[in-house]
């Protein structure tokens, strides 16, 4: 039996959630894709996905589906990970079949794993945390909800990243660092410090980017 299922956000990242539907569907019938939720998109793009844009999060107040949201910034994903549960539907997790999973992961709703994302053993991913394309979780890491690792992400292991947290293209968390709610870590950032909650860090190592 499929799963309805509604993307929430048609621009490039949402048509990269897209990717993953149908790269599981692939494999075996999963999801019934419904079509997109955004303000506004570019129509010419879908049309050439063949994907309907349905009209704002708010159709969902009716339309009987799961989502996931397919928008890069974590803020936005709170916001509307807040209104649609509200409405009182359910956040689904996306796995692409050429992610790779270790033992004992515990993934909550809304996760997506983009094509080559890796988390190894005893991984914790929180609500609505994506991973892009080859990024990397190792093992006893606790990731909280709504994080955003860009492509090529490397989080060794024993790491903490709080909710919220942003990590640039091919940024790098050494073991058993420790990163701050809503921080942001510039793209190839090395993080050989704990980062305090709030805080942008950028180069390597990683320091307090000038303001």
């Amino acid at each position: 039996m499929t799963a309805a299922i509604v993307i929430i956000g048609a621009g490039g990242h949402g048509r990269e959630t897209l990717d993953v539907v149908e790269a599981c569907n692939a494999v075996a019938d999963v999801y019934e894709f419904k079509g997109f939720c955004a303000l506004d998109a570019d129509e010419e793009l879908l049309r050439r996905r063949e994907a309907t844009l349905l009209g704002t999060s708010d159709v969902l107040r009716d339309l009987d589906a799961g989502y996931v949201i397919g928008i890069g910034t974590s803020e936005v994903r709170r916001d509307i990970d807040e209104q649609v549960t509200g409405y009182g539907r359910t956040a689904l997790t996306l796995v692409h079949p050429a992610a790779s999973l270790g033992s004992d992961l515990r993934l909550a709703p809304g996760v997506v794993l983009a094509a080559g994302a890796r988390a190894t053993t005893n991984v914790e991913l929180g609500r609505h945390t994506h991973l892009n394309v080859n990024a990397v979780v190792s093992h006893d890491c606790v990731v909280g909800d709504y994080v955003t690792m860009s492509p090529g992400v490397l989080v060794n292991g024993n790491a903490t990243l709080g909710e919220g947290v942003f990590l640039g293209t091919g940024a790098v968390v050494l073991p058993g660092r420790s990163v701050g709610a809503w921080a942001k870590i510039g793209a190839g950032a090395v993080v050989t410090q704990d980062v305090p909650a709030g805080q942008t860090v950028v180069g390597v190592p990683a320091r307090p980017a000038a303001s």
